[in-house]
């Protein structure tokens, strides 16, 4: 049985790495062909190693990171500082880390924001399953300008 890893931060307000997993449970294969296994660090400087290490330890195909960055300037230095972190994860084990981030200071209202993280959570887990099990699903989204938390923008109109 292949594994999906999630990977999620106690610093988030809002627990992301739960809304992947009830989507991960509702693909087709669940309890079949994959598993779900799913770790929390601190924050989202620790993602990149905790899933390297769902890939190297517990033999993860793909990861979902997700985090959260706060609001102030210095926040958003250390989300590009960690995203740097994942992607060189990805490139030491050759597998996919969906790095999925929503920052702080993408609303203000209460509401919206937690749409925002259960949609972008949901989505890129539904990604993760596709870049596993069916690639053509991607594929036919090609330049649709698909975006993952907030509404889609559509293809470019000429």
């Amino acid at each position: 049985m292949e594994v999906i890893g999630v990977i999620d931060t106690m610093f988030a307000i809002v627990n992301m790495g739960e809304f992947a997993r009830e989507e991960l449970k509702t693909c087709p294969g669940y309890g079949e062909k994959f598993e779900i296994v799913s770790e929390t660090v601190p924050g989202f400087k620790d993602l990149a190693v905790g899933a390297k290490k769902l890939i190297e330890e517990r033999k993860a195909k793909i990861v979902i990171a997700l985090g959260m960055p706060g609001k102030e300037s210095i926040d958003q230095v250390c989300a590009h500082e960690a995203s740097q972190g994942i992607m060189l994860a990805q490139l030491l084990t050759s597998t996919h880390i969906l790095e999925v981030f929503v920052h702080q200071n993408e609303s203000n209202d209460p509401k919206e924001f937690l749409q925002i993280c259960e949609q972008r959570a949901k989505k890129h887990a539904r990604n993760a399953y596709w870049l596993l099990y069916d690639k053509d699903q991607l594929k036919n989204r090609a330049g649709m300008g698909i975006r993952q938390g907030f509404g889609d923008v559509g293809p470019l109109k000429v």
